[in-house]
């Protein structure tokens, strides 16, 4: 006869808690939509600066620029033309367009600054409470502590070396530890959730009006209002370029399984039926 398990015992042979598995699609559609909604804001005025101000006369260390005939690119003083993808592109009717980025990386598919601002700070309010009520969750349940916790062993250089050749051998996990997070895992994950979420949060509410008229520190902290939407921006792209990287291993390491484990909770290793 089976015993009925207690909920605590079953979340000792869960892989991944319910917590952690609602966090992570909530906020993959969040950051989807956010990143979306953004480079609609983004296409109001395609350039980065840094310090307080910034306009078309002043210089901006990062610019998408158009014509007719030429879409490009700009960092600093290298110039990369990007026509027929940014700056200059086909929409569905053959009609050429001149906005930073296509109607189909942005939202809504057309322009329009008031609606992408509505869709980017309602989801921005959904992923920051998301956040929080994730990073509460995880100080109880100790998620943090069991499996992003460093230890003395994953800082020495031979370590991390090491799990660097395994995954370049496309050795994700140790054979018997299948469910720790390596070093990489461990590091990309913090500072992710704990550095780069957290400062994605605090540059947007830097850039809002309001924050700024009654916490005019938090732009101080950031070096001025333009060098927080730069800062904001470049978080972006570290958060696109941490889901590629994250799609890639998934691959690699059986999308089916991995995927379904993260629906389901998945198993521990050496778990079976009570």
């Amino acid at each position: 006869m089976k015993i009925e398990m207690t909920r605590a015992a079953k979340n000792k042979l869960t892989r991944h808690r319910l917590t952690t598995r609602l966090w992570h699609w909530i906020n993959a559609l969040c950051l989807l939509v956010l990143v979306m909604s953004g480079l609609t804001i983004f296409n109001a005025h395609p350039r980065l600066y840094w310090g307080e101000y910034g306009a078309n006369d002043d210089y901006a260390w990062a610019a998408v620029g158009s014509s007719e005939t030429l879409g490009y690119v700009r960092l600093g003083e290298t110039k990369i033309e990007t026509t027929g993808f940014i700056g200059n592109w086909r929409d569905s009717n053959g009609n050429i367009q001149t906005w930073a980025f296509p109607g189909w990386a942005t939202i809504p598919s057309y322009y329009s600054l008031a609606e992408g601002r509505r869709w980017h700070f309602f989801f921005a309010w959904i992923f920051s409470v998301g956040l929080g009520f994730f990073m509460i969750r995880s100080l109880f349940d100790r998620h943090v502590q069991k499996d992003l916790h460093l230890t003395r062993s994953d800082w020495r250089p031979s370590h991390i070396w090491r799990d660097i050749k395994n995954h370049t051998r496309l050795r994700f996990h140790e054979a018997d530890a299948v469910n720790i997070y390596n070093i990489l895992q461990k590091f990309s994950y913090i500072g992710v959730i704990f550095i780069i979420l957290p400062l994605m949060i605090f540059t947007g509410l830097a850039m809002s009006p309001a924050m700024d008229a009654n916490w005019p520190w938090l732009t101080d902290i950031f070096g001025g209002r333009q060098s927080a939407r730069s800062i904001h921006f470049l978080g972006m792209f570290l958060l696109i370029l941490f889901f590629i990287v994250h799609m890639v291993t998934l691959l690699l390491a059986g999308p089916f399984r991995q995927t379904w484990a993260m629906i389901t909770g998945g198993k521990r290793k050496g778990s079976g039926d009570a």
